[in-house]
């Protein structure tokens, strides 16, 4: 029987988050919308997992405090941040404090049960996209291929090591056809690929090494 807690100050959120455990089988979620109370709940109850907003203050203790203390209390503590950030640094801060999987609160139902599913297992779970950009904080950039891209070449380059067409990219970016394939066009051009196989090899070795 898994259990899970949610510390989220959102009502919405806490609604959305509980339905799609609840759906797919989870036996019992348990709530906290301040980051003291879902302390005491963790010491109280022991989830198998759980999901920590980032955003919220109390007391002078945040969501990376609260990852910091849980996991001073249980080194294997199985911590999954869904947050609305989405900035390299913050992420990577989330991971140093603790958190074994990281998803952002703008990404789809399937993705976040995908999180949900590697935390609850204990693996780590971070997309394609936010690990090359973590990676890439603490790279040197004249060494690394990848700091010269922006964030949205970045994640058009995930999807492609991924195998995902044109079509597909377009559609998960929320963008035009043509402007997936401007991003390929200057994906090869900085990435030195002289076509689309090259950029494809090209982005699945460059996204493994960053992960």
């Amino acid at each position: 029987m898994t259990r899970v807690l949610i510390v989220d100050d959102h009502p919405i959120v806490l609604q959305g988050c509980r339905r799609m455990l609840q759906d797919a089988g989870v036996a019992e979620v348990l709530e906290a919308r301040d980051v003291v109370s879902g302390y005491r709940l963790y010491r109280r109850n022991r989830p198998d997992v759980m999901i920590v907003d980032l955003g919220m203050q109390n007391r002078g203790l945040d969501g990376l405090a609260l990852i910091r203390r849980i996991r001073a209390h249980n080194p294997r503590a199985r911590i999954l941040v869904f947050s609305m950030h989405s900035d390299p640094v913050i992420v990577a801060r989330a991971l140093q404090a603790g958190a074994i999987g990281y998803v952002v609160k703008d990404t789809s139902a399937e993705n976040f049960m995908a999180a949900f599913e590697n935390v609850r297992v204990g693996s780590p779970y971070l997309s394609n996209d936010l690990a090359v950009q973590v990676a890439l904080t603490n790279a040197p950039a004249r060494q690394n291929p990848l700091a010269d891209l922006t964030p949205r070449e970045l994640q058009a380059l995930s999807l492609l090591a991924e195998g995902k067409p044109y079509s597909r990219i377009a559609e998960e970016l929320n963008v035009s056809y043509k402007t997936v394939a401007n991003l390929s066009a200057q994906l090869k051009q900085k990435l030195d690929a002289r076509n689309l196989p090259e950029l494809i090899r090209a982005a699945v070795r460059l996204v493994s090494v960053a992960t």
